[in-house]
């Protein structure tokens, strides 16, 4: 088994999309027997999950990072313990000894540990996160996949909600290269767009961070129609899409309603009704992004659908460079 830490200067760095190293522990029986420091290469974090999967790495420990970087690392098949902090040396030791636990995405970098992270609509939650589709610090765009929810269209997700990508018919999990065609499939690509509702309200623009999105075409790193756009586009060409829900993030289902006790989610007494929070499973399990529906004293009720489910989505995309 190989584990990879975000690294600097014996730390934990605290960045997971700019970290310029990784130190890479190879790990028999239990223990590491050998460790290496890795550059990054200089690429962006849409690249990194495709930079540590080429290096046969199983897990990742790292600082912040955000639902979008989180969801393209677990679809590499990588398990991710974010929210780490100090010796590198010592957080895969207690990694191994079963006492490093993940707090999931955490882009705000300050891992308090909490079992569920708060969220609301304007970034001024412990996640940061904007509509449930961009992370601030990493760059993720509105048609990544974000919060580590499904992307398809209305189809049930691996681990049932807690992460992995969708599998079958209409999934993306990786197998959407297979039916995705175009001169840019398998290809890292970055390309800048602005997405708005039908109503023309803007809801995420890679223009207004100053920054292209780079993701590999065809990787499942994307919703569909996002990824289908660009799979056979010409370098400085731009593009308008207009996305149905099964192209985008699904229709909602009431399957994915769900209520439990709030015992049973630590702080949950302080959550509000319409605010978005992670929930996480156990260590090495990504988190999975719900929204508050209703609570009364003892129970609260989770929506676990992607809170663009069922909205149709326009996007203007511009293809920047393929690299």
């Amino acid at each position: 088994m190989k584990i990879a830490v975000t690294y600097d200067n014996g730390q934990i760095f605290q960045h997971f999309g700019r970290t310029e190293q990784f130190k890479v522990y190879t790990v028999e029986d239990g223990k590491v027997v050998s460790s290496e420091v890795i550059g990054s290469n200089g690429i962006g974090h849409g690249a990194l999950a495709g930079l540590l999967a080429e290096q046969d790495i199983q897990v990742l420990i790292c600082g912040g990072l955000g639902g979008g970087a989180l969801n393209a690392l677990t679809n590499a098949g990588i398990d991710v313990l974010a929210g780490a902090e100090g010796d590198a040396d010592a957080a895969v030791e207690a990694y191994l000894s079963g006492h490093l636990e993940s707090t999931g995405a955490n882009c705000d970098h300050h891992g308090e540990g909490h079992h569920c992270g708060h969220h609301d609509h304007h970034g001024e939650g412990e996640n940061h996160e904007c509509c449930g589709h961009h992370d601030h610090d990493d760059g993720e765009c509105c048609g990544h996949h974000g919060e580590g929810e499904e992307c398809c269209g209305g189809d049930d997700c691996c681990g049932e909600g807690e992460e992995g990508g969708c599998c079958g018919g209409g999934g993306c999990c990786g197998a959407q290269a297979n039916w995705i065609e175009g001169r840019n499939v398998g290809r890292t690509v970055r390309v800048h767009y602005r997405g708005t509702f039908d109503d023309g309200t803007q809801f995420d623009s890679s223009y207004d961070r100053g920054e292209p999105l780079e993701f590999t075409c065809g990787a499942g790193m994307m919703i569909p129609g996002f990824d289908r756009a660009v799979a056979d586009m010409e370098v400085g060409q731009i593009l308008d899409a207009h996305l149905m829900p099964e192209e985008a993030y699904g229709m909602p289902d009431p399957g994915r309603i769900f209520r439990i006790n709030l015992t049973q989610l630590p702080g949950a007494e302080q959550l509000n009704i319409g605010e978005r929070v992670y929930l996480s499973s156990g260590i090495g399990q990504p988190p999975f992004g719900v929204t508050v529906l209703a609570m009364d004293d003892e129970t609260i009720t989770l929506d676990a659908n992607h809170e663009m489910a069922g909205k149709e989505l326009n996007f203007r995309i511009e293809l920047v460079e393929v690299l």
